[in-house]
């Protein structure tokens, strides 16, 4: 089987940028497809709870039908991120957005026996896990799922998660890849049935991989972080980046970085995969496409969430202020705002933010709710556009070779894929640039990736 029929690859193809001269890089060969994966959230405002239709975000139905419909449109991955620590805000639960996951290689092992095709990523953490115990866990589910499984690798080094781990903020911030690196090391020869014996700074290991390989070899590797770093680390070690830059331009960029660090690695240009996250708000055309993106920022953001956004990066109580008014006229009371909302709210330094937040809102005269929501969706980007519009650009991102594939937030849970699967796919399908099918019965084949020795 193949993912993309022959015609449709070089009908894809035949309109790349790259038939001449690369625009990216020299040395890397555009796929000229795409594909898509699906993010479950389960936390924070980019699901509209409360909006008509909204599911419970932890009951098994709402995992069920969205990773049902996703494998319908030959999705590549299921993803699922990980929660240490409930979100905080002002020293208590935040009670206005979704707040709380389950396991995620538990809900995984179960998701497995439902599907048969589609990925199955899990965001574990290498500062808050012990190497051999994550490593057997994730081969486990490697087993279970016949080949299916990934392991989205995360770091962490701020106290506030670590109190609930009894270690603090134990890592470093500089050294989070190094341990990092270590981590996935041993889990890897565990993985390849080696006898291990590690003696590094943080941890002593001393044991031998026991379980048999799955028929992808060992799960596939996600990465997420894009400081200099991270982006390091990944062309390393990492198969596939989960990256913030969707957008067509730094999209770009960030391709010819992972390029050159890749090669200086050691590594083939296309090693490493790109998904950026992605939230798509579609609609029979343009136009309503735009209302329905209005009307979806009103679900996801209210005069409370508003507020409680400034109130992270200003430090202080602005519930005096109003939500219809402009943006508070006083100086923030931090310097640096913090991670208890997560990791999207941390180390913006918080003077320089406010103050160029109160001059755009000014200068578009928005409103403190107006303009809260023009800052909400994806890390990546937002796709908003008729389901003809959108194919279009979704086909010149894969004529670039810009990216290898989105990682699709849905916005409603569990039917906000329905739209994507049931008129966008076909339109990429109709334009060779999207599997009709799965290549094979592994994640790694599925995403194209080279097989293991």
């Amino acid at each position: 089987m193949s993912s993309t029929t022959a015609e449709q690859t070089t009908a894809g193809a035949a309109a790349s940028p790259a038939d001449s001269a690369h625009p990216i890089h020299a040395a890397h060969t555009p796929s000229g497809t795409i594909r898509l994966g699906v993010f479950f959230q389960g936390v924070n405002s980019s699901t509209a709870w409360r909006a008509p239709g909204a599911g419970d975000q932890v009951a098994w139905e709402s995992f069920e039908r969205l990773i049902t419909t996703a494998e319908r449109g030959v999705f590549s991955a299921f993803f699922l991120g990980e929660g240490l620590r409930l979100r905080e805000h002002q020293g208590v639960p935040l009670e206005f957005d979704v707040a709380g996951r389950p396991d995620a290689q538990t809900l995984l092992a179960a998701l497995a026996s439902i599907t048969t095709d589609i990925g199955l990523v899990a965001t574990q953490n290498t500062t808050y896990n012990d190497p051999v115990d994550l490593a057997r866990r994730l081969q486990s589910l490697d087993l279970l799922s016949d080949g299916r499984a990934a392991w989205n690798i995360v770091t962490t080094d701020n106290a506030w998660t670590g109190e609930n781990f009894r270690r603090g903020g134990y890592v470093d911030h500089a050294e989070r890849y190094e341990h990092a690196e270590a981590f996935v090391d041993v889990a890897r020869r565990i993985w390849r049935g080696e006898d291990v014996d590690h003696e590094g700074r943080h941890y002593h290991v001393r044991a031998s991989g026991r379980l048999p390989r799955s028929r992808q070899g060992e799960p596939v590797l996600f990465q997420a972080g894009v400081s200099p770093q991270g982006r390091d680390f990944a062309a390393r070690t990492a198969d596939v980046i989960f990256s913030p830059f969707g957008d067509l331009e730094r999209a770009i960029d960030f391709r010819h970085d992972i390029v050159e660090r890749t090669l200086a690695a050691g590594r083939s240009a296309e090693s490493v995969q790109i998904f950026p996250g992605a939230e798509f708000i579609l609609a029979a055309t343009d136009a309503e496409a735009e209302d329905k993106l209005r009307w979806v920022r009103e679900q996801q953001v209210g005069p409370q969430q508003a507020i409680a956004l400034l109130e992270q990066y200003w430090g202080r109580d602005l519930t005096d202020y109003d939500p219809d008014g402009p943006l508070p006229d006083v100086d923030p009371l931090v310097v640096e705002s913090g991670v208890t909302r997560g990791a999207g709210f941390q180390f913006e330094k918080a003077q320089e933010l406010t103050r160029a937040w109160r001059e755009e809102a000014a200068q578009k005269g928005l409103s403190i709710l107006e303009f809260a929501r023009s800052r909400q969706g994806s890390r990546g980007s937002s796709f908003t556009g008729s389901y003809d519009s959108v194919a279009e650009q979704l086909a010149e991102y894969a004529r670039w070779g810009a990216i290898d594939g989105l990682n699709i937030t849905p916005w409603l849970v569990p039917g906000g894929l329905d739209d994507v699967v049931d008129e966008l796919v076909p339109r990429l399908q109709e334009r060779g640039v999207y599997p009709t099918e799965y290549a094979g019965t592994t994640l790694r084949e599925n995403l194209g990736l080279p097989a293991l020795a």
